[in-house]
């Protein structure tokens, strides 16, 4: 099996995965040219520069999660000084597989922090509380998966979601404050 620094050197940087995508690329950017870290959080990040962190991002561009998160964490990312790196879930189940939501689910994204020696250092994801909170509730609006509408209004509810990462800028900062949380 391979280590956490052996997964880290497999993945792509920021700019390659960003190369590769063909879903949500417009909007997970649009995100991360929107997004401005609070400056408390910046303070908080500029202490985390001696830790000598890395990251390894588990994802993919089809997915409304990154779409909102991955933005988000690259600005984190860039003020703490951590090293990124990307591996696409589909191609990496034996990492994803160790890292499952609830014991269950192949839920991404994961982003797993390395120290200097590649001991785990943290883990976050795919949601942040108040995030799993927002898709819950919706989730709970839809009808039942037998329903001959399920499939229209599920649709509908994605599509009233990605609407959502994309211009509250509260949810924004709910996923920062969940990250930094975790890696403070």
């Amino acid at each position: 099996m391979a280590t956490l620094i052996q997964w880290y050197e497999k993945g792509m940087t920021y700019r390659q995965y960003i190369d590769q995508m063909t879903v949500n690329k417009e909007e997970m950017l649009s995100i991360y040219e929107r997004f401005q870290l609070s400056p408390g959080n910046v303070e908080t990040l500029k202490n985390l520069k001696g830790k000598n962190l890395r990251a390894i991002v588990i994802t993919e561009d089809w997915c409304g999660d990154a779409m909102l998160n991955n933005p988000i964490f690259m600005k984190i990312a860039e003020t703490a000084g951590v090293e990124v790196r990307f591996l696409l879930r589909d191609q990496n189940l034996e990492l994803m597989d160790q890292y499952l939501t609830n014991g269950t689910s192949r839920s991404i994204p994961i982003y797993i922090f390395i120290d200097e020696k590649g001991n785990e250092y943290a883990v976050w994801g795919p949601r942040a509380p108040e995030v799993q909170e927002y898709v819950e509730r919706e989730r709970a609006k839809l009808p039942n998966k037998e329903a001959p509408e399920f499939s229209e209004k599920q649709k509908e509810m994605y599509k009233t979601m990605k609407k959502h990462f994309l211009e509250d800028e509260q949810v924004w900062e709910q996923v920062a404050t969940s990250i930094i949380g975790k890696i403070k």
